[in-house]
């Protein structure tokens, strides 16, 4: 089956005018024997396909390889359509990778290059994101902020927002606005830190294996600038992710001072993606966050 026109338009101006294109399985592949991973979007998935886009060019500049390499990204005209509904709609066209499971020998290799790369990549603008992210379909809106504490109190006030609009989770969000004027404060502003890159949702569902190399691979990120230590969270939450990786992680990228409050900052950062995946799903994860932030609001008292 051949590919849609907007992919062979931008692979014949990377390429040559004499490429084509065809639909192989989960990707395209060009006559040239090229694999590559390809979408359409709807006209109101605009920002989502952006975001993604600058946050695999952000990754690429940061650790070369680590991620899909996008080719790329744009929104469907009158010169590359191939009917009239097309116009508006955003495409995404990347390398494509085949992904297997993350094993111990490839975590090892990615804690490895995360601590030294990704997580070394810092922002001459502060801390935050050119672009609007989205962290599965929930929308980060970003900007750029001076200071962590700052910047996360900004992404939970997002989650709380949508919650707030949602309706129905009154006494969580009370929750959430202790956690702003009290925990975030307390544990924030102590760190000395750097804004570096963070890949936003490194989960084990966003992690892999590539198949032809063995190197590890992460994707679907929702990238911005913050404190390193983010980027560890979720994965624990859900398992998946091998202890080799942050074990290896670490012996390059020491936990942040103070450490005795490391545990209570993976809470923190972990509570961002329970209330987000409430937003999200609701169900059993309203009281993952609750349980969270009571642990939180009891170790950290009131002045």
């Amino acid at each position: 089956m051949r590919a849609h026109r907007v992919f062979e338009l931008v692979l014949q101006r990377h390429l040559g005018p004499d490429v084509t294109l065809t639909q192989d399985s989960s990707s395209l592949r060009s006559s040239t024997g090229q694999r590559y991973y390809a979408k359409i979007g709807s006209a109101g998935e605009k920002d989502q396909f952006i975001g993604e886009a600058e946050s695999l060019k952000a990754i690429d500049h940061a650790a070369p390889g680590l991620a899909p390499k996008l080719i790329d990204c744009g929104i469907i005209d009158a010169e590359s359509k191939e009917r009239d509904s097309d116009l508006g709609r955003p495409y995404f066209l990347s390398a494509y990778k085949d992904i297997g499971s993350l094993n111990s020998t490839a975590a090892k290799a990615l804690g490895k290059r995360l601590a030294t790369e990704l997580h070394a990549y810092k922002s001459p603008d502060g801390f935050g994101f050119h672009v609007p992210t989205y962290c599965g379909r929930t929308r980060q809106d970003n900007g750029w902020y001076q200071s962590w504490p700052e910047c996360f109190d900004a992404l939970i006030g997002g989650l709380q927002d949508k919650l707030e609009a949602q309706g129905g989770y009154e006494s969580l969000c009370t929750q959430v606005e202790q956690v702003r004027k009290r925990v975030i404060p307390a544990l924030l502003e102590p760190l000395v830190i750097q804004p570096v890159l963070l890949h936003g949702d490194l989960w084990s569902g966003n992690t892999g294996i590539d198949q032809s190399t063995g190197e590890p691979v992460i994707f679907d990120p929702s990238s911005y600038f913050g404190h390193n230590e983010a980027d560890l969270a979720i994965g624990r939450m859900f398992g998946g992710i091998p202890e080799s990786f942050y074990t290896t992680y670490h012996q390059y990228l020491p936990k942040s001072e103070p450490q005795e409050q490391y545990g209570l900052r993976q809470d923190l950062y972990q509570l961002y993606h329970y209330l987000n995946h409430t937003v999200l799903f609701g169900g059993g994860y309203a009281s993952s966050a609750r349980q969270k932030m009571d642990r939180l609001l009891k170790e950290v008292p009131e002045n």
